[in-house]
């Protein structure tokens, strides 16, 4: 069964989040909390553990995965963002939105949608996972924890271990989290959309 760490969702624990890194960093899956619920992460560079992503998931090469960022600054290194992509993000961020840009040579390829060649990106206003990034030192690639047939998102952390401790490294207890949606804005050759309405609100592109 996976390793489960008890965090402190508003005081992480440093030796803790340092722990889940480390599990990170040699290949390992992870669930984890955001702002809209639980979700698994993996090393950007991990082939393998991207692989296991997809299998639990059952995701194909059309599914635009997301890299949680800390900021602006890994945003623009991970994706192409013109000035007014960049306000925009700058905006809304930190919060509960997944941003559809074009991927730069950093990411990569088979991480990127197969046709469009886009990432998702996503500045959580959550201090676990902000912390994760920025003792990894580079973006997380994650997507939602939500489990092929079902619409949402698994919120407690005994559930995921039983259902997935099999095949997860590491479980991040932060307590029961309400699985929402973000809302996801498609920000490509300096058109910008809502694909999908979610919890983030966004008057400017209604």
């Amino acid at each position: 069964m996976a390793v489960t760490l008890e965090i402190h969702p508003k005081n992480p624990q440093p030796r803790l989040i340092a722990q889940a890194v480390e599990a990170l960093s040699k290949g390992g899956v992870i669930a984890y909390p955001t702002d809209t619920g639980y979700a698994l992460g993996a090393h950007i560079g991990d082939k393998e553990a991207a692989d296991t992503l997809r299998r639990i998931r059952k995701l194909d090469d059309k599914h635009n995965f997301t890299l949680i960022c800390n900021d602006l600054s890994q945003v623009s290194t991970f994706t192409r963002m013109g000035n007014d992509a960049h306000r925009l993000i700058k905006k809304l961020t930190p919060g509960p939105f997944t941003f559809i840009l074009e991927a730069t040579r950093e990411v990569p390829r088979r991480l990127q949608h197969a046709k469009k060649k886009t990432i998702g990106v996503r500045i959580p206003d959550f201090r676990i996972s902000q912390d994760l990034v920025a003792e990894l030192g580079e973006p997380l690639l994650t997507t939602t924890l939500i489990m092929p047939g079902e619409e949402e998102g698994l919120t407690d952390p005994d559930d995921i271990n039983e259902r997935l401790g099999r095949e997860l490294d590491l479980i991040i207890d932060a307590g029961s989290i309400a699985y929402q949606s973000t809302t996801i804005i498609g920000c490509v050759d300096n058109v910008f959309e809502i694909i999908r309405q979610g919890i983030g609100l966004a008057p400017m592109l209604e």
